[in-house]
């Protein structure tokens, strides 16, 4: 007989009907009342059991993370809390849990802090907090691929070993077979990496996106969803070692389209999840409430999880230079103050999380979209503008967040970009095929990056990027 999911039965209606359902205890009271999850959904299923005609054996059996099949006679609550509830006829037990073994994990059924569940991080999606954030992921990552299947992007599968760094930061991970501990060298000390598996030196790819840019001059519109790695040796809660990357690239497209494409695409994914994910929303919203009893007011959320999707989702983007940005960052009182940890004194400075979200939340008080910063704050491959000091840039701004999206349109003229490229040193041999399709029909063309970890983090309320992907990567942490 075929298992029905715990999702499908709770939306039911009450009839006397046979059901087969399979899930994990969630918690078993008064040797009779089972709450049963299955992973397809938040809410708990409520099996009752006939004690007085259970065996023994069977009942101490019962307990909270073992594994259960259950037959019975779905029929309406007599409880509240629930509309149907299942009388128990049949119980079989599929996976044994040592109620003394579960006392010291996470499934143990009371409060764990988060940093508790990090180190249990093979049983946390047990817990409603952690499949409720990865259920969302989910949907997101769904509605990812959705959104531009049926906007005519073709997915494109970029390279995670590369001998290129896109963002020329250096914080890489390399990738080598060479034995460490007899490692080749040239004569004058240094790595022969002649001797290595590629025959050069490469790394793992912190960005698709000089790939995608050469697919995008073929197919259009082409997009990468995929790993992407960060040796930085950062432990802050906005920061990951291994995080996914989704980077659309669009031909013939500049960056008021850049702009218009990232909105868009913002707005249809999040409006995707509060469709979908309406029961987890509910139930990270109401967590975030009670977290927020324990605050000063001042502190509070202005707005509850689901109101502040719908204000992204209904609202459009502020679009602000750069410039102008800079103008009210200076003049803001936090700078005067001196509040800020980076005090703005002058236009060139490299915005910080604390100046973007200055400007997201107490400023303008809804999402931000920079446009046309310094050249000398940007990559390489970004178009320079005519006043020869900005470039094509932007960046979409979120509160709690800062930055969710970097993109730019990108420079298309091969004078210019070889030129850029001498004046930071970076070698043309290392990117022939780059500047090869500025060569053969270049053409206007933007593309942006959105760390999808930082988009699960907003969607979800969660504080620590940590808390949103399965198995988290940072400094001295590769666990799991």
């Amino acid at each position: 007989m075929k298992h029905t999911k715990i999702v499908d039965v709770i939306k039911t209606d009450p009839v006397l009907q046979e059901i087969y359902v399979k899930g994990w205890v969630r918690a078993f009271r008064s040797n009779r009342f089972i709450a049963l999850n299955d992973g397809s959904t938040i809410n708990n299923l409520q099996c009752v059991v006939d004690f007085e005609n259970t065996p023994e054996e069977t009942l101490k059996q019962i307990n909270v993370g073992a594994a259960v099949a259950i037959k019975g006679t779905l029929k309406e609550s007599e409880g509240q809390g629930q509309k149907v509830e299942i009388e128990v006829q049949d119980i079989e037990i599929l996976g044994k849990a040592d109620p003394e073994e579960v006392k010291k994990t996470i499934l143990s059924p009371k409060r764990h802090s988060l940093e508790k569940l990090r180190e249990q991080a093979h049983l946390r999606v047990r817990t409603n907090t952690f499949s409720a954030i990865m259920r969302v992921r989910s949907k997101l990552s769904f509605a990812v691929h959705q959104y531009f299947q049926q906007n005519g992007f073709n997915y494109v599968n970029t390279p995670i070993i590369t001998g290129s760094d896109a963002e020329g930061a250096g914080e890489m991970f390399k990738v080598t077979n060479m034995d460490l501990n007899k490692v080749a060298k040239n004569e004058d000390g240094s790595i022969n990496y002649k001797e290595d598996f590629f025959g050069k030196e490469t790394n793992l790819t912190v960005s698709g996106q000089l790939e995608a840019e050469t697919y995008a001059l073929g197919l259009g519109q082409v997009y990468t969803f995929g790993p992407t790695f960060r040796a930085e040796n950062s432990n802050t809660s906005r920061h990951l070692a291994e995080f996914w990357m989704i980077e659309p690239e669009v031909a013939f497209c500049d960056l008021d389209g850049n702009m218009d494409l990232a909105e868009d695409f913002i707005k249809y994914v999040l409006e995707y999840i509060l469709e979908h994910c309406d029961d987890d929303l509910a139930f990270l919203e109401n967590r975030l409430i009670q977290e927020d009893k324990s605050k000063p007011e001042a502190d509070r959320a202005p707005m509850t999880l689901r109101d502040k999707l719908k204000f992204i989702t209904q609202n459009n983007f502020k679009r602000v230079s750069y410039t102008e940005a800079i103008d009210i960052l200076r003049n803001s009182k936090p700078n005067k103050k001196k509040k800020f940890n980076y005090v703005i004194e002058e236009w060139g400075a490299d915005l910080q999380s604390e100046h973007e979200r200055f400007l997201v939340e107490k400023h303008f008080k809804c999402p931000v979209i920079l446009f046309d910063y310094p050249a000398n704050i940007k990559a390489f491959y970004m178009r320079l503008n005519e006043d020869g000091k900005t470039v094509r840039a932007m960046d979409v701004l979120f509160p709690g967040i800062g930055e969710m999206v970097g993109g730019s349109q990108r420079e298309e003229r091969l004078d210019v970009l070889q030129a850029k490229m001498k004046e930071l040193d970076i070698d043309e041999e290392e990117l022939w095929w780059y500047l090869d399709t500025r060569k053969f029909g270049t053409c206007v063309h933007s593309g942006f990056g959105l760390g999808f970890e930082r988009l699960v983090l907003f969607a979800t309320g969660m504080g620590n990027i940590r808390d949103v992907i399965p198995y988290p990567r940072s400094p001295q942490n590769a666990d799991f």
